[in-house]
């Protein structure tokens, strides 16, 4: 941020890898950029059109590349979104200025052209076909849509080691775990795989070459990348704590067909110990009597699993559920550290809402008013702080017994 007590905002516009020419860089009326966690980035330029000067203009076209950098003069300025354009929208008022509205998307765009059908092993002869790990899947589908693939170090480390090590204890086995792509596009595609590894999905456009970089990315906590106070650098903050689909629990029947027998295997957030609580129930009976009533009227079951899989189908349903119980809306002058993905510490909100949120989406706004940042958080369970349920005292502790 600038070190100069006065702010005067400045962007840079650049199509086809040219600067705008000076005409159409002084009509612009406002600029809007959007970034966020889920689905495709995206800027909208308007322009005024006198004399409809600029209508058929040849920068003004689909598909032409598209950049844009904003900050603070005479700082340097950041370069925030690379793209093309994918859309251009005039308008022809009966009284007033003519306007033209670009419209342009990041890479991830690309991904939602046309459908696939595929599956990802490796044929072994006389063994079986190997499946091939998710952060591989994802870094196969990146490339054919000429992106650059960063998967999370630890959970592709993961994925890979439990992949292997079904394939060594059971080949046959390791047929079930084989990714199958079915009648959908690549980014319907991946952001299924994403879901099903606890990964967000997006163009991280602060990595080099910028807005080539596909990132899947684990949310964990950590330290906050910058903080705002309520009646200082933060303008405004509405936060909303819902109860609507509470739930405290996951559970999951499965079947181990080796030893024929079937468990229940439930996963509980604890609120007093900010930690899960794992609990593994042998038999197929009425949820009540395995984990108790009360634990199961805050339990959602889900569809029957295998045993090597279920944890991981459970945290992927009660994490996000968890993460969207106290989400929030708020604004500041323009600050480009605010960008989706990262931790922002929210101060003077009074002991319930202050502390650190999830930046989930943030809006950069350059128009009459000046320079605007908007955003989206969530409050995630790691970092504390999410208010406990009335009446739950402390969530119920589940115990289970002990196989074997």
């Amino acid at each position: 941020m600038s070190a100069y007590p006065s702010y005067a905002p400045d962007f840079k516009i650049q199509i086809g890898g040219e600067s705008l020419p000076l005409a159409m860089r002084g009509s612009i009326i406002s600029i809007t950029y959007q970034d966020g966690i889920e689905g495709a980035d995206r800027v909208e330029v308007s322009f005024a059109n006198p004399n409809l000067m600029f209508l058929d203009h040849p920068v003004l076209q689909v598909d032409n590349k598209f950049s844009l950098s904003l900050g603070y003069a005479p700082d340097p300025l950041e370069e925030v979104f690379v793209g093309e354009i994918t859309g251009v929208e005039p308008t022809f008022p009966n009284s007033g200025m003519p306007t033209i509205k670009v419209v342009a998307h990041d890479f991830l765009q690309r991904l939602t052209h046309g459908t696939r059908n595929r599956a990802f092993y490796i044929p072994i002869p006389k063994v079986g076909n190997f499946p091939l790990p998710d952060p591989v899947v994802a870094s196969i589908v990146s490339g054919t849509n000429l992106l650059i693939p960063y998967p999370d170090p630890v959970a592709g480390a993961l994925s890979v080691l439990m992949t292997v090590a079904t394939f060594i204890v059971s080949p046959a086995l390791a047929q079930q775990g084989i990714v199958r792509q079915q009648g959908t596009s690549d980014f319907a595609f991946l952001t299924s795989l994403a879901k099903k590894n606890g990964w967000e999905l997006y163009i991280d456009h602060t990595l080099d070459p910028h807005g080539y970089v596909l990132r899947f990315h684990s949310m964990r906590g950590g330290d906050a990348d910058l903080s705002l106070k309520f009646g200082q650098s933060l303008m405004d903050f509405s936060p909303r704590l819902t109860t609507v689909g509470d739930i405290f629990g996951v559970s999951a029947r499965v079947w181990v067909n080796s030893i024929k027998m079937g468990f229940v295997i439930n996963v509980s957030w604890d609120y007093d110990r900010a930690a899960f609580n794992l609990a593994i129930y042998p038999g197929f009976g009425e949820l009540e009597g395995l984990i108790g009533k009360d634990a199961a009227k805050s339990s959602l079951a889900i569809a029957p699993t295998g045993f090597a899989t279920a944890p991981q189908k459970i945290l992927t349903e009660l994490i996000p559920r968890l993460n969207n119980r106290l989400t929030g809306t708020g604004s500041s002058i323009g600050d480009l550290r605010i960008k989706a993905g990262r931790v922002i510490d929210l101060q003077g909100l009074g002991e319930q809402f202050s502390g650190k949120y999830r930046i989930t989406s943030a809006t950069h706004t350059v128009g009459a008013s000046g320079f605007k940042t908007s955003f989206q958080v969530r409050k995630e369970i790691w970092f504390g702080g999410i208010p406990k349920p009335k009446g739950i005292g402390g969530l119920f502790r589940i115990q289970g017994q002990r196989i074997g």
